[in-house]
């Protein structure tokens, strides 16, 4: 759809935070909601690292199709924000805060790759939907319980 530019958003969930899914096709009979509360056991953190391995591996096999797709300027990924994260930074302690994002692409120059960016724990996971949103021509005051204002550094 976005290679047809048919569409210009899509979600692609590789599953919800809860789901009882087990991977065994990765060697993992168990599901990932169970083993993410994983009290340090090194079974349950070796078998929550295969798991995110795999995930990371999907995003990266998506990424390298956007790139490979030519749009006159440059390529797909260029023109699109890629948005990868889960909604909790440390399953086991339910932890909801710092979470680990990474922004793939350029958003046609609305966002600067190649960076790791910490920001303060004070700023909200909101403030960057505001910046992402105005990205896409989209301009929202607030965003959530929490966000009030756009990161300002993304570009």
């Amino acid at each position: 759809a976005l290679r047809c530019d048919l569409s210009r958003v899509i979600t692609y969930m590789l599953a919800n935070g809860q789901t009882d899914r087990p991977y065994p096709f990765i060697g993992v009979p168990r599901s990932h909601h169970e083993i993410s509360h994983h009290q340090n056991n090194p079974v349950n953190l070796s078998q929550l690292v295969t798991i995110c391995t795999w995930e990371v591996a999907q995003l990266a096999d998506l990424l390298q199709k956007l790139k490979s797709v030519s749009d006159g300027t440059g390529t797909l990924l260029d023109q699109t924000l890629v948005y990868f994260s889960s909604e909790l930074a440390d399953p086991n302690s339910h932890m909801h805060y710092q979470l680990p994002v990474v922004l793939a692409g350029r958003g046609g120059g609305a966002i600067r790759p190649g960076r790791h960016v910490i920001y303060p724990s004070e700023v909200p996971m909101g403030n960057l939907f505001i910046s992402l949103l105005s990205a896409m021509g989209v301009s929202v005051p607030t965003f959530g319980m929490d966000g009030r204002a756009p990161i300002t550094d993304l570009v």
